[in-house]
């Protein structure tokens, strides 16, 4: 069946919106602010693993029929246990508590009385917050049409207006970058991406454009994927584009603000500069906008997972577990959430990159029996090494760990998979031939 353009920037635009959420609204600008001029460099490097890998990991989610069909490559257990880490992480166990917190702390709180009670206020604003999740989650079949043409334009025209009311209305000044930015400002892009968590989120969004595709009668596997890929690219664009802007911005004013903690704040500064008091309804739109919409999509998407691996348990009262699950983590605040984030991310999201490149190559290497597990495997076991590393000192283990090519810049897990990639190559070519004498 043919998709009409309608459903299907429908659809696009649904795609964008499970993306962007927390993470993509405040580390760009940060992103920009801390590289300043070596700003161009560090955004290509995020885009690769905030856009580019994510879009790719739709399409072979949604290739496979899902991302317990894709992990099985490897073996059942790892299928089962890595699927079910990726749905806690980027769900109610951190990926939507982050979203939700998110709106309040940065866009809410700060324009609060001083004397205000913020774990109150903070209990309010989320319990009204994950209210309106769970109201359109009960409500799966609107999802997509609420999402797609109404919630996601109304946020990209905020942050459209905000780019070209600050091009036009504000004074700019760029530094140079800081020492982290200076001599590798690509490879630290890189890292920075994965703090957006997309990475990690598409090998769940890829089942769900494929299940939104199917309800709009596109059943076929080739139509599944080639409007996933139409989708992808087009919700991709967007995404570059939008973080262009905020990273321009951040860039823009390294020069005019003191060095900021995370890219919230330097968009509440901008906001505030130019649009007043009004600012901090304006910023709570976007921050709000941005997140309800990722909360949504995944809070759905869990549930519905679910409610397939756990009969017992309805979709719908998944989706009730999930928003009160998710309510009370978020209300443990901002800051603990973002300190448990970084070492997780360090430890699964190599694994989520090895295992969508992987993916995108399984026409040619799905016959080499150990290629899979080699580079799954000692990808996990470096990247798991080096978050517990960045956290404990490993001692002697460190030391040896540093010999290892780009290791200190948290990529040695490339190099490993590389020669692993090459050893099960070379065990492919000699069992066969072993078999040919037999």
């Amino acid at each position: 069946m043919k998709l009409s353009k309608k459903n299907l920037v429908i659809i696009s635009f649904m795609l964008f919106s499970l993306f962007f959420g927390a993470g993509n609204l405040i580390f760009p600008p940060l992103l920009g602010q801390q590289s300043g001029s070596n700003t161009f460099f560090s955004v290509i490097g995020f885009l690769i693993t905030a856009v580019i890998l994510p879009v790719f990991g739709v399409i072979v989610v949604g290739k496979f029929g899902g991302l317990t069909e894709l992990a099985g490559r490897v073996d059942k257990v790892f299928a089962i246990v890595f699927t079910l880490l990726i749905y806690l992480s980027i769900g109610p166990g951190l990926g939507i508590p982050r979203a939700g917190s998110v709106p309040f702390e940065m866009a809410i709180s700060p324009y609060l009385n001083e004397n205000s009670n913020l774990t109150i206020w903070m209990a309010v604003y989320t319990t009204v917050f994950f209210l309106i999740v769970l109201w359109l989650c009960l409500n799966p079949g609107k999802l997509v049409k609420r999402i797609g043409t109404v919630l996601t334009p109304s946020l990209l025209i905020l942050i459209i207006v905000l780019f070209i009311c600050f091009i036009f209305n504000f004074e700019k000044s760029v530094n140079a970058p800081l020492e982290l930015y200076q001599t590798a400002p690509f490879l630290q892009g890189f890292i920075d991406g994965y703090q957006t968590m997309d990475t990690i989120a598409a090998l769940n969004f890829g089942l769900v454009i494929a299940i939104t595709l199917s309800n709009f009668g596109v059943k076929e596997e080739k139509g599944i994927v080639k409007y996933t890929i139409i989708a992808g690219t087009f919700a991709g664009t967007i995404l570059i584009l939008v973080y262009i802007m905020l990273a321009v911005m951040g860039a823009s004013t390294s020069g005019v603000y003191s060095a900021d903690p995370n890219g919230a704040i330097i968009l509440r500064k901008i906001v505030n500069d130019l649009f007043g008091g009004f600012g901090a309804f304006f910023l709570a739109a976007i921050f709000t906008l941005a997140c309800l919409t990722t909360c949504v999509g995944l809070t759905n998407s869990i549930s519905a997972y679910f409610a397939k691996l756990f009969k017992k348990i309805s979709y719908k009262k998944w989706v009730i577990i999930i928003t009160i699950v998710s309510f009370l983590i978020c209300n443990l605040g901002l800051n603990m959430i973002l300190s448990v984030s970084i070492p997780v991310l360090n430890a699964i999201y190599p694994v989520s990159i090895v295992l969508i490149i992987l993916g995108l190559l399984d026409k040619y290497i799905k016959n080499f029996k150990y290629t899979y597990k080699l580079c799954i495997y000692s990808t996990l076991f470096i990247s798991v090494l080096y978050a517990i590393n960045e956290l404990f000192n490993l001692g002697f283990v460190s030391d040896i760990l540093a010999y290892i090519p780009l290791y200190s810049q948290g990529f040695g897990w490339v190099i490993v998979c590389i020669v692993m990639f090459g050893i099960s190559v070379l065990l492919n070519v000699v069992f066969n031939k072993k078999k040919v004498t037999n």
